[in-house]
């Protein structure tokens, strides 16, 4: 089953290619790996039809990890992340190793800030042991790994565990690589949305750099 919905979604995105769009696409991702020339909605959407025939956890996982780790195009590595935001995979513990394969295999922005989505709903569905992972994984030697940690509870609001953000934040603040600075201040943004006072306390009682400090108070 997870290969002929694999070869369905391939030959309905090669269908809707535009290829004059691919080379553009290719160079503002910095994307060793070509594009179709689909723009992300549309591949989003053919992966969510053709998925639909299935609802089986399982057979879903099996197609996302085929779809990624034999995409010849980028298009299909975003069908696969598309796959694991449908609905029987929400807050399925099962999608802990396939994000750690894909973000350390993919080692790029947009597959890791699209996989904390995944992670966001993980902490609402299994709170003890995504919360165990993402601590493990904010001091991991990658550093997709700890962004992905970093950025784990963004949209979830006033659910956002303040405890937990501390803790990985705090071995990250020091770093210099610029995805990670940038994660910290905008996992500090967006909880100010919730609670300006914390995170206004939470700056000024740490040390970070410049441009996280910016970004956590950039509504202020």
């Amino acid at each position: 089953m997870a290969s002929e919905l694999a070869i369905a979604i391939r030959e309905a995105l090669r269908d809707s290619a535009n290829p004059a769009l691919a080379p553009g696409q290719q160079a503002y991702m910095k994307s060793a790996m070509p594009f179709l020339g689909v723009r992300l909605p549309e591949v989003r959407r053919i992966a969510r039809v053709e998925a639909k025939v299935t609802a089986d956890p399982g057979e879903l996982l099996a197609l996302a990890l085929e779809l990624w780790n034999e995409a010849s195009h980028r298009e299909e590595r975003y069908a696969a992340l598309a796959v694991l935001g449908t609905r029987p995979l929400r807050g399925n513990l099962a999608l802990l190793p396939m994000i750690d394969h894909m973000v350390r295999s993919g080692q790029w922005w947009d597959f890791t800030d699209d996989l904390a989505h995944r992670l966001a709903e993980l902490h609402d569905a299994e709170p003890e042991e995504t919360a165990q992972i993402v601590r493990e994984w904010s001091t991991d030697k990658d550093v997709w790994m700890r962004r992905i940690a970093i950025i784990s509870q963004l949209g979830r609001r006033d659910r956002v565990d303040r405890e937990l953000l501390a803790d990985l934040l705090h071995p990250n603040l020091s770093d210099r690589e610029f995805f990670i600075r940038k994660a910290i201040g905008w996992s500090l943004r967006e909880y100010a949305r919730v609670d300006p006072d914390w995170v206004r306390a939470y700056v000024e009682a740490h040390d970070m750099s410049p441009l996280s400090r910016r970004e956590a108070l950039k509504h202020f």
